[in-house]
């Protein structure tokens, strides 16, 4: 186990700022190189504290960017036209990579990672709600509405 500082807000680890204990390889492998927390070292702990109000500028920029862009996304009813089969089950499906396009399309950038869809692709005809987290505490609902291609 490693105590790290964290230099952003973590969904299920903690705040800006605090001090946690974390497995070393997931310190070593993901969040130091990520830029996401340093070693909790008393030099360390010095730096963080002098840089702090940096952090916490910057951290409030991020929240109102994904609040900004949150807003747009709920406001959005994205068709996407497939083949599909008379009984409305589609030919392939409609996975994160075609509602990324289509959204690119609509003149929206979103990431891939962003977009969650906890039961895989979508594989019928019908109207679905996606979920798409722009920040550890900003998710999007965006409705998408997948209708046969003539």
């Amino acid at each position: 186990m490693m105590q790290v500082i964290l230099n952003e807000k973590i969904r299920h680890l903690g705040n800006l700022g605090d001090k946690v204990e974390v497995k070393g390889g997931y310190a070593r492998n993901y969040l130091i190189p990520q830029n996401k927390a340093m070693r909790a070292t008393s030099a360390n702990l010095q730096a963080f504290e002098a840089r702090r109000a940096e952090l916490e500028k910057k951290a409030q920029q991020l929240l109102s960017q994904a609040e900004q862009r949150a807003a747009k996304l709920n406001d959005i009813v994205l068709e996407i036209a497939a083949m599909a089969s008379d009984e409305g089950k589609l030919y392939g499906s409609i996975g994160t990579g075609e509602i990324k396009d289509a959204l690119k399309a609509k003149g929206l950038e979103v990431m891939k990672k962003e977009i969650a869809l906890p039961n895989g692709a979508f594989h019928a005809i019908g109207e679905y709600q996606v979920d798409i987290t722009l920040h550890s505490d900003v998710v999007a609902k965006l409705q998408v509405a997948i209708v046969q291609s003539k």
